[in-house]
This record gives structure tokens, C-alpha cells and sequence, in this order.
């Protein structure tokens, strides 16, 4: 099962497009027929060492988006993973590459009350900024619409990320207000900020 975002209007298309080298439009074609879907067990081992060096280790703290350093213990594991699938009240999408391998991943909670809360977004830091990240959270919207009446998208974002939350608000995510303890114990302790967007029903498109 795919998710694809819809489809550009005729004004966008008409739209400048930024100029690229011949190698970043090779990069960013590959992304985008990086098809999206809903992750199988057998996905896990490949998925595992993808989101471990998003989120930690020296491959994380070149990332443009972590701008502290990150924690040294694993951001999850095989049986954590396997749990989400496990879940009615969680969903796990992927991004995979040509040969199958996952590139990337989101997960989405149902929270009830017309809420979820997205997280373990990531995409394999050697295929940063080319906008797979924008196309998993897209689909992640779309599939918490479709399958938990989703009307409010939560997530939450280390304070000291400021280019990483800039990044979310410029796709339609504010701050709450409200903030949260860094679920893991740091030295200086972080806090985590909360970020919220109304989705509005729209057409599944695949």
C-alpha cells in the first residue's frame, strides 16, 4: 500500500524550480520515486540501523537538523519497532530505495479525540534535503486522516533544534506553548516543545 501526495495544480507547475546540478536532479528524481508504505517485519533489521544513525552517533550530530549533541543510547530497538506494528493504534510508514531497503521511516499514534502524534521521522542521513523527509510527513498526515479521523497532528522537538522546528513550521506545525521532558536523562537536561497542526480531511490519493 502506497501514499502518494497529490498531485501538483497547474499553477504550482508553472512555478520557477530551483536550478540543480545533473547529480542533485539524479538525487532528488531517486527520492521522489522512493515509494512510500506501511512497514512489514521484515523491513525491521534493514529499518533498525537506518534510525540509529538518524538519531544518534557521529552520522547524527553532522545532520543539519540536530544541533545538540546526541544522546549515547540507542534511540530504539527491533523489539520496540516490532511492538509499533503490533499496535491497532499505530501505524509505520517507510520510504524504500530501488532495492527495497528502507530509506527512511515516520510513525503515527493515535491518541484519540481526533489527535495522533507523529514521530521517528528520519531518513538516512546520506539522502538528507532532497525531500523525502516532506513526502513522509505528507503521507503520514494522509494516512491519520484516513485511518484514525486524525484532525490534529502533534509532534514534539528538542528547544535548542531551532532549524529542525523552522523546518516543521514551514510545513504547517506551531508551537503549543506547552513543553515536555526530554525522555531521556541529559547533562544539561533538555526539554522538548510541542508542535500542532490542524489537518483537514482530504481525498486519499494512490
Amino acid at each position: 500500500m502506497a501514499f502518494k501526495p497529490p498531485s501538483l495544480s497547474n499553477a504550482a507547475a508553472l512555478k520557477p524550480h530551483r536550478l540543480q546540478t545533473p547529480v542533485a536532479s539524479i538525487a532528488a528524481a531517486l527520492q521522489r520515486a522512493m515509494p512510500i508504505r506501511l512497514a512489514t517485519l521484515s523491513d525491521l533489521p534493514r529499518l533498525h540501523p537506518v534510525i540509529e544513525r538518524a538519531y544518534r552517533g557521529d552520522t547524527a550530530s553532522e545532520s543539519w537538523a540536530v544541533q545538540s549533541a546526541p544522546p549515547a543510547s540507542p534511540r530504539t530497538s527491533l523489539p520496540a519497532l516490532a511492538d509499533i506494528l503490533a499496535d491497532p493504534a499505530e501505524r509505520l510508514l517507510i520510504a524504500s530505495g530501488p532495492d527495497g531497503a528502507p530509506a527512511g521511516c515516520v510513525q503515527i499514534s493515535d491518541r484519540g479525540d481526533g489527535r495522533a502524534y507523529l514521530g521517528l521521522l528520519c531518513v538516512d542521513p546520506a539522502l538528507q534535503s532532497d525531500g523525502l523527509g516532506h513526502r513522509l510527513i505528507t503521507a503520514a498526515e494522509q494516512l491519520a486522516i484516513t485511518d484514525f479521523g486524525t484532525r490534529r497532528m502533534e509532534m514534539t522537538v528538542i528547544s535548542t533544534h531551532h532549524k529542525l522546528i523552522q523546518y516543521y513550521q514551514r510545513r504547517g506545525y506551531e508551537p503549543t506553548g506547552e513543553q515536555r521532558p526530554y525522555p531521556v536523562l541529559l547533562d544539561p537536561p533538555q526539554q522538548m516543545i510541542v508542535l500542532a497542526k490542524a489537518l483537514a480531511a482530504r481525498k486519499q490519493f494512490g
